[in-house]
């Protein structure tokens, strides 16, 4: 391997000529990064070497940052996360200004994994990390068109004290996902680490059973979003990949008991009600390992000028209260050429069985295009 042909390099060099366009970066590392990859390809550790970024100037310090890299994975920058005084709404900021779609570029990326994401579709980067409090790793995966999945809160160390937030990781599928998530759900880069003694994210038994819901119960889903999730179920049922389950997937609307949960009040009585009562829900509907599908996003990537009243949210965050995995995956575009997420939502602790389904549903439908200016 020499620097002009590595994998590194070759991230290294789509950075300096896509993110002046893009601003998915605050920081880059080029020296470090190549110094780390012939370090992993010399010790011959798992990942070889792959480049991805992380999330945020902290971002080197996650868990699953640390994962990655003792797995012989390359960290090459951190990625943008909403600039100052934008508390909770879906931007980045990076380096050089805000961070834009790279499918439509008058359209945000989603946040608060802003970045990431953005590297990951304009394969800048083959992997991400992210984290996800409310959606912050599946709306940006949504609607940027690439693979995102929030692991089961508590799963793996997260410094929110809240409980709400829990780790992600970016890939432009779940097969690319796969080797990062197995290191980063499983253990160290030696060949005898725990992930290595995980069984394989493949081969699940088909049809998968899951439940569909377009709105669970109380969200405002754009009609044209609500369609193309819809036409990308029906084509899994219609591939044998999926089996629709007759249950009522409606729960009570979170947004109440994860604003009171995220202000320091988790004992507040209605938030413990909707929390129980949607738990009790969600253990109905996803019994004996059953699936959720939904939209990733009640709507489509709004403008820089912020959601106004809308929360993107609505579909992603009941996820973060119960804890459960979810991911994001491309379910195909609106008229207007912006991507559309599926969520596939798992018990919890079936990260690697959602892995697998994920893997399942993505084989059935159509492979995710890059972004034309990536390409």
């Amino acid at each position: 391997m020499t620097p002009a042909t590595s994998a590194v390099a070759r991230a290294l060099e789509r950075i300096e000529r896509l993110d002046p366009g893009l601003h998915a970066f605050i920081e880059v590392w080029p020296d470090e990064a190549l110094a780390r990859e012939r370090e992993a390809v010399a010790r011959r550790l798992p990942l070889g070497g792959l480049p991805f970024a992380v999330k945020g100037p902290s971002g080197i310090r996650s868990h699953a940052a640390r994962r990655l890299i003792a797995a012989g994975g390359v960290p090459v920058g951190a990625t943008s996360v909403p600039g100052p005084g934008t508390v909770w709404q879906t931007w980045g900021q990076g380096a050089h200004g805000r961070t834009v779609n790279p499918w439509r570029a008058d359209r945000t990326p989603g946040g608060s994994s802003a970045g990431s994401a953005v590297a990951v579709a304009a394969g800048m980067v083959e992997a991400a990390t992210g984290s996800d409090g409310a959606g912050s790793v599946r709306v940006p995966a949504a609607w940027c068109g690439v693979f995102g999945l929030k692991t089961t809160n508590g799963l793996l160390p997260s410094p929110d004290r809240t409980g709400l937030a829990s780790a992600g990781v970016f890939a432009r599928s779940a097969a690319a996902a796969e080797p990062c998530l197995r290191r980063v759900l499983g253990g160290g880069g030696a060949p005898e680490a725990a992930s290595d003694r995980l069984p394989p994210a493949s081969g699940l038994p088909l049809p998968l059973s899951a439940v569909y819901s377009e709105d669970l119960g109380f969200a405002a889903v754009e009609p044209e979003v609500g369609a193309v999730v819809r036409a990308a179920v029906d084509r899994l049922v219609a591939a044998g990949t999926v089996r629709l389950l007759d249950r009522d997937a409606g729960l009570l609307d979170p947004a109440g008991a994860w604003t009171a949960v995220r202000g320091g009040e988790p004992d507040d009585p209605e938030a413990v009600r909707v929390r129980r009562t949607n738990d009790e829900r969600l253990d109905a509907l996803l019994a004996g390992g059953a699936l959720l599908l939904t939209p990733a996003t009640p709507n489509r990537p709004h403008g820089h000028e912020g959601p106004g009243s809308h929360y993107s949210t609505a579909l992603t965050w009941a996820f973060n209260l119960s804890g459960h995995p979810a991911a994001s995956l491309p379910a195909g575009f609106t008229g207007d050429g912006c991507p559309v997420g599926l969520q596939v939502v798992a018990p919890r602790g079936a990260d690697l069985g959602l892995l697998a389904a994920a893997r399942a549903v993505e084989d059935a439908l159509p492979a995710a295009p890059a972004p034309p200016g990536s390409r």
